[in-house]
């Protein structure tokens, strides 16, 4: 007979006593356990104890946490959180060197258990902790510890940032500035200003007057501190007020530049991360590609506000811009003496540069998107690539076949699908790591990708025979051959302009029609047959391979407040898909976790349901965040009994499927993922087309000679399997 569902088994362990091996009644007052656990050891003050997982985080367990025990679990009885917070605080201002090092080395470990960080903060822990700091006498080891304390506490929330005090700012300024300073602490001070640009409007303009971007540069070839300089600078530039982030120059012919574009073009940011990051001798791990991300997201997101300007049609200075695109295209032509004749040759002019307005082109900027961002583009292109414009504007405007491509109708609606494609003024998602490193080939990347798919774009209309009919055809094909290429991740333009060569329209048909194909084959009745007669073999391999992948286990991040410091965890089947194994792991493993070392399990029979998306535990108050749009499409969670759930989060959308799949497949449902769709339609398709391939090899042998009043008979059978 099962034990009661309040009942879980667990050990206890005290330093140099044996174990105790106990019942654990849920509806017990927790109090209540720990003095008989006490009495057991025969320790007085039962009061001044309290439990924490021996295993793991150890983190203390309290009435509101002691749901999460499950049976197995090893405990250990320790000094309560308010004993030790006050103990470790005295000793931390204690005159012995090496005492004062002990404490605070275990502070940093204690300090992220929020039970005990609000014990410390309540006995002014942080303003202690804030005082070393700022005397300047802790160096090395001790000071790394105590940066490390002072950013787990500060982390739980329950402070704010602002009120950190101005010298305690200059403090940690201090050791970014300073050149010579052990790597641990550069990395705490790091993570700390970051934290405060984050969360605090205020200290933002503080750091930003301590801190500068040529001052981060430097550290950006120190390996070990790349991430936490790029999430500093990363944090400055989203959090910086918009009339520093964007502020146009007055020329109006000059190119449109932001404040901070500029400086960081100054001090050669991008060719720095380029060299001693995305060409580094190291491989670019999860965090620095998300860092690289947001980075590119941001930069980005500086068109935003050209991208949602409307042109004004009575702003002369505006209208030079395209009086200059016609000047460079028609170059030494003179203009007609009279009015109307020259009105006549301007209107004759814009409508061989392609705009939809011959008379007042100014009305086709006027839609945002692109809004003056496409009349930006257009003007790089023909200063910059004054050759390939001049061809691409001259080439269509002398035919007369109708088969013309409009330049300015087309460079405008290529400026929108760019927008799009690369979600100009979208915020960066959580956990999305997908960074392009050609965009970080070139000081005016935007520009010089528009020019290649413009280019691009003038190439597959002519491919494509096109009319003025075709317009919304043919951009159609551009797109998919720009997110074909992008797909890729060419690592610089030049590598880009391979990809989409080898992306021509031809090249395209065939790809669609080797998809189509693949997703509905042959539908004559015979094949129909066969594909039905296949299907539940496919589906039966595709179950395996998917609960093989959950013995084998995945690797989860943990979703936080603060990605620089990243904390993992590990979920594996066991191999005879009868238990769930997981637990906490300190970096991102490289193979398969032994089960040993995962010291959590849930028996399968337990598991209830999975659910995704919004109907996760840990996602009812995320999912209104514009931010975690993406964690959302990659959230699911295991509910088992009595009432418990084991929450995850995808890397990425692979893995959401092949988990999601597997645990549907574990529990005898239906496995509905899109993944699944598109490995049966794919699957089937192969093992059709080879037993096809075979019927059409079969060679039938002749007939023998007839025999006299037997007709000749041959039993032809061939094996589907």
């Amino acid at each position: 007979m099962p034990p009661p569902a309040d009942i879980v088994k667990v050990a206890i362990e005290w330093p140099g006593a044996n174990a105790q091996l106990i019942e654990m009644d849920q509806k017990r007052p927790l109090s209540s356990i720990i003095r008989e656990v006490c009495d057991g050891w025969s320790l007085s003050g039962s009061e001044q104890f309290a439990l924490r997982y021996a295993d793991g985080p150890q983190l203390y367990i309290t009435e509101q946490s002691r749901g999460e025990i499950k049976n197995g679990t090893i405990l250990r009885l320790a000094i309560s959180p308010g004993r030790a917070a006050r103990q470790l605080l005295e000793r931390i201002q204690s005159h012995g060197i090496d005492a004062r090092l002990e404490a605070l080395k275990e502070l940093a470990k204690l300090s992220a258990d929020p039970t005990f960080a609000t014990e410390f903060i309540n006995m002014e822990g942080i303003g202690t902790l804030a005082r070393l700091v700022e005397s300047g006498t802790h160096f090395g080891e001790m000071l790394a510890f105590t940066l490390t304390a002072f950013l787990e506490l500060m982390d739980h929330g329950i402070v704010s940032w602002d009120l950190i005090s101005l010298s305690f700012i200059k403090q940690i300024a201090g050791y970014v500035n300073q050149p010579m300073v052990d790597v641990s602490i550069l990395q705490r001070s790091l993570a700390i200003l970051e934290s405060m640009v984050l969360n605090s409007h205020n200290l933002y303009h503080r750091v930003a007057q301590e801190i500068t971007v040529g001052q981060l540069i430097g550290h950006l070839s120190n390996q070990e501190i790349q991430t936490y300089a790029i999430a500093l600078i990363n944090a400055l530039f989203l959090k910086a007020p918009e009339d520093r982030r964007q502020e146009e120059y007055t020329n109006p012919l000059e190119q449109h530049l932001t404040e901070m574009a500029s400086t960081l073009a100054q001090k050669h940011l991008r060719s720095i991360i380029l060299n001693h990051v995305i060409r580094g001798n190291r491989p670019i791990k999860a965090e620095m590609a998300h860092q690289l991300y947001v980075l590119q997201v941001l930069t980005f997101n500086l068109l935003e506000e050209r991208m949602m300007t409307k042109m004004d049609p009575n702003d002369q200075a505006q209208r030079d811009i395209i009086f200059e695109l016609r000047r460079i295209a028609f170059d030494g032509e003179i203009d007609p003496t009279g009015t109307e004749k020259r009105k006549a040759m301007y209107t004759k002019d814009y409508k061989m540069l392609g705009f939809t307005n011959h008379v007042n082109p100014a009305m086709d900027f006027t839609q945002t998107p692109p809004g003056m961002l496409a009349l930006d583009n257009m003007l790089y292109l023909a200063k910059v690539h004054q050759d390939t414009y001049i061809r691409i504007v001259l080439e269509n405007s002398s035919r007369e076949d109708k088969h013309e491509c409009p330049f300015g109708r087309c460079a405008i609606e290529l400026t929108r699908m760019l927008c799009e494609i690369l979600q100009v003024g979208e915020l960066p998602n959580e956990g999305c790591n997908d960074y392009h490193p050609m965009f970080f080939t070139h000081d005016r990347a935007w520009e010089e990708f528009f020019c290649v798919c413009i280019q691009l774009l003038n190439k597959t209309w002519k491919e494509m025979r096109a009319t003025a009919e075709d317009f919304n055809k043919v951009m159609q094909v551009v797109r998919e051959q720009i997110t074909r290429a992008l797909a890729m991740k060419p690592s610089s333009l030049d590598q880009l302009k391979n990809k989409l060569r080898g992306l021509n329209y031809s090249e395209i048909l065939r790809l669609r029609q080797s998809e189509r194909m693949s997703q509905d084959d042959f539908q004559s009745p015979p094949i129909i047959e066969l594909r039905e007669r296949i299907q539940p073999e496919i589906l039966e391999l595709i179950k395996q391979q998917r609960l093989n992948r959950l013995c084998e286990g995945s690797c989860f991040r943990k979703l936080g407040n603060r990605r620089r410091q990243e904390k993992f965890w590990f979920c594996r089947l066991s191999l005879n898909h009868k238990v769930l194994h997981y637990g906490d792991l300190d970096e991102s493993p490289q193979g398969e976790v032994p089960f040993e070392l995962l010291s959590d399990k849930i028996p399968v029979s337990d598991i209830k349901s999975v659910v995704t998306g919004k109907d996760c535990p840990h996602m009812k108050e995320k999912s209104a965040l514009k931010q975690n749009k993406e964690v959302l499409e990659l959230a699911f969670s295991v509910l088992y009994d009595p009432d418990e759930t084991l929450n995850f989060v995808a890397p990425n959308k692979y893995e959401y499927c092949i988990w999601t799949d597997g645990l549907c497949a574990l529990l005898g449902r239906e496995m509905g993922s899109d993944l699944t769709r598109s490995d049966l339609d794919t699957l089937i398709s192969m093992e059709m087309k080879l037993r096809l391939l075979d019927l059409e090899n079969i060679t039938i042998p002749e007939a023998p000679p007839p025999v006299p009043k037997e007709p000749s008979s041959y039993n032809f059978t061939y094996n589907y399997s």
